[in-house]
Formats: C-alpha cells, sequence, structure tokens
C-alpha cells in the first residue's frame, strides 16, 4: 500500500520561497532531498516543476514528475494530473514499478497546502532552515496531530521527520 509523504525546505517563519526560488543555498538539503525522493514518484505544482527545470535543464532524474496544473501542462518527461487526487492516482499505479510505496509531494505551497487541507499526507520531511527570510511562498503550519519522530540537526538548519497522528 503506498504512503503520501511531502518534503519541503522551511525557514523558522515558514518560508519556501521567493520569485519561484529557495531563499538559501544548502548542499547538503539537495542530498537529503535526492536520497529520500530518488525512486519514487513526485508530485508537484507547475511552477514548482518549471523551478527544477530552470536549475537543472531537465525533470528530476530518477523519479517520475506528475505535474498538478488546473489548466493541463505538458513536459517531455513528466506526467500530467488536473488535480492533487488524480496525481496520487497516477503515483498508485507507478508505485509498484518503481519505489518501496511511498509517493512524494514537493510543493509548492498551494499544493502542500491542499494536501494537509484534505489529509491526503501521511509523513512529512521537514528541513527546518533556521533562518528567518524574506519571501512570497510559505509552507502551511502543521497542526499539533503532526509528532516528530526523528531530527537530525546541524549548523543552520536540521532534518526532521513527522508523522501524522490522524492518519
Amino acid at each position: 500500500m503506498a504512503i503520501v509523504s511531502l518534503i519541503v525546505a522551511a525557514a523558522d517563519n515558514n518560508v519556501i520561497g521567493k520569485d519561484n526560488k529557495m531563499p538559501w543555498h544548502i548542499p547538503e538539503d539537495f542530498k537529503y532531498f535526492k536520497k529520500v525522493t530518488l525512486g519514487k514518484p513526485c508530485i508537484m505544482g507547475r511552477k514548482t516543476f518549471e523551478s527544477i527545470l530552470d536549475m537543472l535543464g531537465k525533470p528530476l532524474p530518477g523519479r517520475t514528475s506528475i505535474v498538478v496544473s488546473r489548466r493541463g501542462y505538458a513536459h517531455e518527461g513528466a506526467k500530467s494530473a488536473s488535480s492533487l487526487e488524480e496525481a496520487i492516482e497516477i503515483a498508485k499505479k507507478t508505485v509498484g514499478q518503481e519505489t518501496d510505496g511511498e509517493i512524494m509531494i514537493l510543493g509548492g505551497a498551494q499544493i502542500y497546502a491542499l494536501a494537509l487541507e484534505k489529509e491526503l499526507v501521511e509523513r512529512a520531511y521537514v528541513t527546518r532552515v533556521h533562518q528567518e527570510p524574506e519571501g512570497d511562498a510559505y509552507f502551511p503550519e502543521l497542526g499539533p496531530e503532526w509528532q516528530e519522530i526523528e531530527r537530525d540537526p546541524y549548523d543552520g538548519f536540521s532534518f526532521t521527520v513527522l508523522e501524522c497522528a490522524k492518519t
């Protein structure tokens, strides 16, 4: 059975981006992101997918990219879905082929908010960046039902894993 997780790097003030870019550069976080998401279907909004294309020049290697866009979106190397629920259904069909049963949600802010509001997520991998930068995209506040099960502190940031007690 597939579980749905999200992965995010968020500042202490919950900023996740400014002008469709992360307001920090943490190489260890890129390595962590790759380790956690590699071989898994990855769901994201169009802006997040385009920011990956801007950074890498191609979709994330070794992962199935599923782009959620209400207006439809087509790009070589990515699947398209018109809703988050449709994207999860597409990902579930991919799970048996690629992964240990985990589907990853990569953002952005609207996708995270929708996934949490609809209680579609069971696990959250949160890199907490110990800064308070200005931004225009924010990660929603996690409620008390989210319990931290793992923390790995570093200088200036921490990798945390949380699980939802509701699911």
